[in-house]
């Protein structure tokens, strides 16, 4: 049983990858990969968790308490024009009773920057940043025609490009064998 769970998140730049999470100080996971600090906006859990659930085809990640140099990376990339869609994972990962990183951390969302907007304060004598991170994922282009149901194969396809580093979306499975299939419903007497 997980004693505590950290939010983890990951934007692959084109220049370089760069790692926040919501926390104090740095956050090195099991495997030694050092994790930046953050402060995540008021709401922003609640949009992860509709965005892991499913519920949203979207997420706005505002991530404040940005360091300059950092800050400077996503502008550069703005204004490159090669930061829209970079890839932008959030794991969750489940560390013990003493704060310490239990396993890998899983996999909960994967999305591309669909726009980023910036917002510099000064405060005493340095600069912090928040950024604002549009992200959409491929539900976001999803569409059938009426009528069509989704196969087994299509959403296992769509699941590897959605998320590589998952198990295959295994909700399809038995569609095949329904297609035959009628329901009868009890009778009551």
């Amino acid at each position: 049983m997980a004693g505590s769970l950290r939010i983890l998140c990951k934007i692959d730049f084109p220049s370089q990858t760069v790692r926040f999470w919501d926390g104090s100080g740095p956050y090195v996971d099991a495997n030694g990969v050092i994790y930046r600090q953050t402060i995540l906006a008021d709401g922003v859990i609640d949009q992860i968790e509709a965005a892991i659930n499913a519920e949203a085809y979207t997420l706005t990640l505002t991530l404040s308490g940005i360091p300059t140099d950092i800050s400077n990376i996503a502008w550069q990339e703005t204004e490159d024009d090669d930061v829209i869609d970079s890839k932008v994972t959030i794991y969750i990962q489940d560390c013990d009773d003493l704060d310490q990183p239990v396993g890998a951390p899983e996999v909960m969302f994967t999305g591309l920057i669909d726009d980023v907007d910036f917002i510099d304060q000064a405060q005493a004598e340095n600069s912090v940043s928040a950024i604002t991170i549009y992200i959409r994922n491929r539900f976001t282009l999803r569409t059938l025609t009426s009528g069509v149901t989704l196969s087994d194969i299509d959403q296992k396809a769509r699941s590897a490009v959605i998320n590589p580093e998952a198990e295959p979306d295994r909700i399809c499975e038995r569609i095949p064998e329904l297609v035959d299939k009628s329901i009868v419903w009890p009778a009551w007497n």
